[in-house]
């Protein structure tokens, strides 16, 4: 699948060398259960919880399916949650069309819900706020990625998991009020995207 050009772009420039050694060791956990499941030949459903699912769940979710296209990883599907619902951050969506993906709003509500393309032929990614366990979501079979610390303690059990990986990020809603905060969200989604693309590229694809 050819991703948008845009897309493309900006993933070939992402250097991984710039992953040090510390979060190489925290992804590893997330590289092998992948592994697992290609050798296997099965689907790897992944779903990132957050507290919210308003930022961190919805870049890691995009962007891992973004980059197992890239790496072309056909049997990956990407989810995201929270322990509470609330909505999809403006500034997400925002950081998100500046990278290149195709986005429309599909219904205009409070908590709005959106049609997330990275490439012409690919079904977009629908992007709304909900709980990790809502029907949207795979209820087994899947792998739990903990994008953030409180929800990584608030969660102490997600039922239906085969496997939980805490991955943090540092949340980018401590910059909503400031100058800086579309810098810092494109730091986050960089740095997110970085580390995926270093996760799939890992993967050696089952013969």
């Amino acid at each position: 699948m050819k991703l948008f050009e845009k897309i493309s772009n900006f993933v070939t420039q992402l250097d991984v060398t710039t992953v040090n050694e510390e979060r190489k060791q925290i992804l590893q956990p997330l590289i092998d259960y992948i592994q697992t499941k290609e050798n296997q030949g099965e689907v790897v459903n992944l779903n990132f919880i957050c507290t919210h699912n308003s930022r961190r769940s919805h870049l890691t979710q995009i962007w891992a399916q973004t980059l197992a296209n890239f790496h072309k990883l056909n049997n990956v599907r990407t989810f995201s949650g929270g322990t509470e619902a609330t909505a999809c951050y403006p500034a997400v969506i925002e950081t998100l069309e500046f990278n290149g993906f195709e986005i429309q709003k599909m219904v205009e509500q409070e908590n709005p819900i959106y049609a997330i393309k990275n490439a012409e032929n690919a079904l977009p990614i629908i992007g709304f706020s909900k709980r990790w366990d809502n029907d949207f979501n795979p209820k087994s079979g899947f792998a739990a990625i903990m994008t953030c610390s409180q929800a990584d303690g608030d969660c102490p059990v997600v039922f239906g998991a085969e496997k939980r990986v805490p991955v943090h990020y540092i949340d980018p809603k401590a910059y909503d009020n400031s100058p800086e905060k579309m810098e810092q969200y494109n730091k986050t989604s960089t740095q997110i995207a970085t580390e995926m693309k270093y996760v799939f590229g890992k993967i050696k694809q089952a013969k």
